[in-house]
C-alpha cells in the first residue's frame, strides 16, 4: 500500500474508533457534581443559602424562652381552641415552632422562641388521648436580640396575641437589647416612634389601674389614649387609682360593676375630676349626680328649668335596675311630689 493510501487508511480507522475512545465524559460529570457540592457548602458558609433543621420532638423537652412575648401562663383550652381543632383536623402540626438548642439543661433540649400556642396545644392534645402528636420545631442559631425581633415579626400580625402581651415584651426588650433607646428600637423593628410609644405607654400603666379591668389582656393600644390623660396631675391620678381599687374590690366581692374596657374607662374618667362647685344652690336641691348609698353613679341631672328636668341614665357605671328605679323615685319625689 502506498504511503498516501496508508495515511488515508489510518485516518479512516481513527475516525471509526473515535467515539469509543471517550472515557473522559464521566470524569467531567463527577467533577461537576463535586464542584456543585463544594459551591453549596460555600453558600452555606457565607449565609447566602440557609440549611435549617426541622424535627419532631416531645414538647416536654422544650421550655419557653424567658423573652417570649406571649403570656404562656394565660393560655388555656378556650384561648387555644381554634388551634386545637385545626391540629385534630389535620392530624399534625403544619407550621414548625422556632427554637434554639440548649446546653447544660438535663430536663430540656430546646428553647421555644416563637410558637407558645403550638407548644401548649400539642402538650394539651398529648395529655387528652392524642399521645401520638409530636411538636414540630425548626432549629435556629440566634442571639437574644435576633430571637426577639424574629418572635415579634412572626407574632405582630396575629390576632390571638393581646396588645398587652406585646406591650410588655417591648418594654422588657427596650432595656435588655436597646439600652432604653426607644428610637433605636423602633428603627430596628421598622416601626414608627409614635406606634412604639403607644405600646410602651400601655406596658407602663400602673397595676392599680390594670386591676380595674377584668383582664389586662382586654386592653388595646386604642385605650391608652383615653387612660393616659387620667394620670396627671398627681391629685387626679390619686382619685382615678382610688376609683379603680374600689371597682376591683366590688367585682371581687361579686357586687357587679363595669366589666368591658370601655365602661371601666368611663367609670374612671367620671372619677378623675373633683365635682364642680355651683355658684348658688339650685332651687330643687338636687345634686348633679344621683348615686347609691355605696357611691355608684346612677343618673346625672344635665339641666333643670321651671318646666323640665333633663337627665342621663348612667347605664354602664355599675348600678342595677333596682338602683335606677330608686334614683328615679327620688328624683320624682323632689320635682313631682305626690298629691
Amino acid at each position: 500500500m502506498s504511503g498516501k493510501n496508508s495515511s488515508f487508511a489510518a485516518d479512516l480507522a481513527g475516525a471509526i474508533d473515535a467515539p469509543a475512545a471517550q472515557p473522559a465524559r464521566p470524569a467531567r460529570l463527577t467533577t461537576g457534581v463535586l464542584a456543585g457540592r463544594s459551591n453549596r457548602l460555600a453558600d452555606l458558609a457565607s449565609g447566602s443559602l440557609v440549611n435549617r433543621a426541622v424535627e419532631l420532638v416531645d414538647p416536654a423537652r422544650c421550655r419557653m424562652w424567658p423573652g417570649h412575648n406571649r403570656d404562656y401562663a394565660a393560655l388555656s383550652e378556650d384561648r387555644c381552641r381554634d388551634l386545637i381543632e385545626s391540629l385534630k383536623a389535620q392530624g399534625k402540626q403544619e407550621m414548625p415552632a422556632l427554637v434554639r438548642r440548649l446546653q447544660g439543661d438535663p430536663s430540656h433540649d430546646f428553647e421555644v422562641i416563637s410558637g407558645a400556642r403550638r407548644h401548649w396545644s400539642i402538650s394539651w392534645l398529648r395529655s387528652h388521648n392524642y399521645a401520638d402528636f409530636r411538636f414540630l420545631i425548626e432549629i435556629r442559631d440566634l442571639s437574644d436580640e435576633e430571637a426577639f425581633r424574629l418572635s415579634d415579626l412572626e407574632n405582630r400580625a396575629r390576632e390571638d396575641i393581646s396588645d398587652y402581651e406585646r406591650a410588655r415584651d417591648y418594654l422588657r426588650a427596650l432595656t435588655h437589647y436597646y439600652n432604653g433607646k426607644q428610637g433605636a428600637m423602633a428603627e430596628r423593628l421598622n416601626v414608627s416612634d409614635s406606634w412604639m410609644s403607644r405600646y410602651l405607654d400601655l406596658a407602663r400603666l400602673p397595676s392599680s389601674i390594670l386591676n380595674a379591668f377584668v383582664s389586662p389582656h382586654d386592653l388595646g393600644i386604642k385605650h391608652v389614649t383615653m387612660l393616659k390623660p387620667l394620670l396627671k396631675p398627681d391629685d387626679r391620678r390619686a382619685r382615678v387609682e382610688q376609683a379603680a381599687s374600689e371597682l376591683a374590690a366590688k367585682r371581687e366581692k361579686g357586687e357587679g360593676g363595669a366589666t368591658s374596657p370601655r365602661d371601666v374607662i368611663r367609670y374612671l374618667t367620671a372619677s378623675a375630676d373633683t365635682p364642680k362647685k355651683s355658684g348658688a344652690p339650685k332651687k330643687s336641691g338636687v345634686s348633679d349626680v344621683i348615686a347609691t348609698e355605696a357611691g355608684t353613679p346612677v343618673l346625672r341631672v344635665e339641666r333643670q328649668t321651671r318646666k323640665a328636668v333633663t337627665l342621663t341614665l348612667l347605664l354602664r357605671d355599675g348600678a342595677t335596675r333596682a338602683d335606677a328605679q330608686a334614683a328615679l323615685a327620688t328624683l320624682l319625689d323632689r320635682h313631682w311630689p305626690s298629691g
